[in-house]
């Protein structure tokens, strides 16, 4: 936009003394003041999101959000806008300014313009970076839980890394992962996998007995000697009883 456009735009003579529309970013209402804030809590550093998103909408509702967005670049030196631009940069500066802590404040208040100030806040918090990251997960491993959040959101966990477990053992192990699947509330990993160490140990019980197939062999065969020597000793006492009743007879 040329300089007498923007001079159309932003001057209106009434009475041969120029005035600027009040529909017009460069207006200025009585009640504005340098001393202003644009929002009610100051930034500290934190919370940047949220104050960011305050700020945008007080700028909006002022008519001033094209000064920190780009969409008010300055005029040139010699425009006759540059005037009327400078008083709204510097009054949106001051109000960025008085939103800001006193230590956030004295870093970015040597900035040219509302926008490099606001362009500056966005580099500096307005982007993730792993001291941040690591400060976020410091304060909330440090949280105090009191509504048993934490306990169900861990057992929840617990029973995803389980499900996990169960799902990798292969089939021979079907009865145990039944078992263990119908258990309520389902145990922790630790006791699952002891579970299955004693379903193990049964398999090998089952499968492996202690007796060999040779000692067996070798106690089968004494069996059935030892029988066959008692059949012969009982045969003998029999033939022993029968003789010793025939000489009483006699």
């Amino acid at each position: 936009m040329s300089d007498n456009t923007a001079n159309t735009v932003a001057l209106n003579t009434t009475g041969g003394i120029p005035t600027i529309d009040s529909n017009h970013a460069y207006f200025l209402h009585s009640s504005d003041a340098p001393g202003m804030s644009l929002v009610n809590t100051t930034f500290d550093g934190k919370g940047f999101q949220g104050w960011r998103r305050s700020v945008l909408i007080a700028l909006s509702a002022k008519n001033k959000i094209g000064f920190i967005n780009g969409a008010c670049p300055a005029p040139t030196l010699t425009s006759r806008d540059y005037q009327p631009w400078s008083r709204c940069n510097d009054m949106v500066t001051s109000w960025l300014l008085n939103s800001l802590s006193k230590d956030i404040g004295d870093n970015v208040i040597y900035s040219k313009s509302a926008k490099d100030l606001w362009t500056s806040l966005e580099h500096r918090f307005g982007q993730s970076n792993g001291a941040k990251l690591y400060h976020l997960r410091k304060e909330l491993s440090s949280c105090l839980c009191v509504c048993e959040g934490k306990q169900k959101l861990e057992k929840s966990l617990d029973d995803e890394r389980l499900i996990q477990f169960l799902m990798g053992l292969n089939d021979s192990y079907g009865q145990a992962r039944g078992t263990i699947l119908m258990m309520n509330p389902l145990p922790s990993i630790n006791h699952a996998y002891s579970l299955v160490l004693q379903d193990e140990s049964q398999k090998e019980v089952f499968s492996n007995p202690l007796i060999s197939p040779d000692s067996s062999s070798f106690m089968a065969t004494n069996q059935n000697d030892f029988a066959q020597r008692s059949a012969r000793q009982m045969q003998r006492n029999q033939m022993q009883h029968q003789k010793f009743g025939n000489n009483i007879q006699k």
